[in-house]
């Protein structure tokens, strides 16, 4: 029979083993988003049960593995609507995504808006953030100065 604090010194040493195959789960979901990932194959890749790591990872970082994957995706897909000239459909296979449907109910879920609404929310708030500084109040002697540069 094991000693309590022998046992003890046990469940501790199997969390931290734990905690660090999670955080290789996170990583790994972190750098290969945009590949096809499931929970099977994640927790094959870490020697877990799919249920233990569901579990274990919820437990964690307090959503599933499945929710984590799906927010970086919808994280970089903001990303890409914002900055990058894809369509919708091209920034839903580019994140991993297989289904435009779920794609735009997850995103809109996770961000407020449909992905479409969403770049041109971003569209108009950039172009009053560049209207803003070309068209910016100035003090006179910032004026004089400015047009004497400009001569």
């Amino acid at each position: 029979m094991c000693h309590p604090s022998w046992a003890r010194a046990l469940t501790a040493a199997q969390r931290l083993s734990d905690l660090a195959r999670l955080r290789r789960v996170r990583d790994r979901i972190g750098r290969e988003y945009a590949q096809p990932l499931d929970v099977e194959a994640l927790a094959r890749g870490v020697n877990m049960s799919a249920g233990h790591l569901s579990r274990q990872f919820r437990l964690a970082y307090g959503e599933s593995p499945y929710s984590y994957l799906m927010r970086r995706r919808i994280e970089r897909a903001m990303a890409l609507l914002c900055f990058g000239d894809l369509s919708v459909t091209e920034v839903c296979f580019a994140v991993g995504c297989s289904s435009l449907g779920t794609f735009s109910t997850r995103f809109t879920e996770l961000v407020g808006v449909p992905p479409s609404a969403y770049r041109h929310q971003v569209a108009g708030a950039r172009a009053s953030c560049v209207a803003k500084q070309v068209t910016r109040a100035i003090r006179n002697r910032e004026a004089t100065v400015a047009e004497q540069q400009l001569a």
